[in-house]
């Protein structure tokens, strides 16, 4: 009897060990996703400013100006938030084969879980959610509310 009670005591530490790497691996899976505009000040401001003008601290520097984010929509006139392209030119696919483009990759940055988005095509696409919520924020800076 002594025995078993002496294992179970033993093997206490042990258990207790695992519960605790359990609940922070638990916390962890449930830690908040960054909002679009976390990410964005956090990634895209530098550059961009907080407004989305393009006139950020770093821009004076950069040998071609960034672009003004609250023109997205009225560039493309009547047509709607073109989200689809601004996810690829934020994930840096579009960029791959650009000589001399200045912005970054952000595509294994915005790694997260995947949320399946109809961008317009009527065909749910799986996209990393942070990158759909940068997106999303770039909507709402859109001068006349696209």
């Amino acid at each position: 009897q002594n025995k078993s009670r002496l294992q179970i005591t033993d093997a206490r530490p042990i258990e207790v060990g695992g519960l605790m790497l359990f609940g922070l691996w638990l916390l962890a899976q449930a830690a908040p996703q960054p909002t679009g505009a976390q990410d964005f000040a956090q990634y895209c401001a530098a550059c961009h400013g907080m407004g989305g003008r393009g006139d950020g601290p770093n821009a004076a520097g950069l040998p071609t100006p960034p672009a003004d984010l609250t023109t997205i929509s009225a560039r493309r006139q009547s047509q709607p938030f073109p989200l689809a392209q601004v996810m690829t030119k934020i994930n840096g696919y579009i960029l791959r084969d650009t000589a001399g483009a200045m912005m970054p990759e952000f595509g294994d940055l915005l790694d997260s879980p995947v949320v399946l988005v109809d961008t317009g095509d009527g065909i749910p696409t799986p996209t990393p959610e942070r990158l759909l919520n940068l997106a999303e924020y770039l909507r709402t800076l859109q001068a006349g509310g696209a």
